[in-house]
């Protein structure tokens, strides 16, 4: 976990989510790289480094996210505004489907489309990991 704070609030951060990226679940210690300190409200738009602020992320996903707090809905083209996981459960906006992430709510689906979260490599390590039981099923 590589980050410009203190170490404390990095592993408070990473303490507080068990070691799981809090968007795609996978866990740290599965990863290709470790994971990363996100900004859910990025410092460009002013979101600061404050525990509140921040959540556990893998490498693919916090890439993806990059400084983005909203996306259009591509079913409705409406602007929504992403998952948050210090104010959403994501058990109320995501569900998994054998090792496919599947959105409840229109929060959900611009979450799985902008951080592809179902892109095919994602749910072939995903499967791999259920197999290996280092997975939620």
């Amino acid at each position: 976990m590589t980050s410009d704070f203190p170490i404390e609030l990095g592993s408070a951060v990473a303490q507080r989510a068990d070691g799981r990226c809090e968007y795609c679940l996978i866990h740290d210690q599965d990863a290709g790289f470790r994971h990363q300190i996100d900004h859910i409200v990025s410092r460009k738009h002013g979101g600061l480094s404050t525990l509140e602020n921040l959540a556990l992320a893998c490498v693919v996903c916090n890439r993806y996210k990059g400084a983005d707090i909203d996306s259009i809905d591509s079913e409705t083209g409406e602007l929504l505004r992403l998952f948050n996981p210090r104010h959403d459960r994501w058990i109320d906006h995501f569900r998994l489907d054998g090792a496919t992430i599947e959105p409840l709510s229109a929060i959900g689906r611009v979450t799985v489309n902008l951080l592809r979260l179902n892109a095919t490599e994602r749910i072939a390590e995903r499967l791999l990991l259920q197999e290996l039981v280092r997975y939620s099923r």
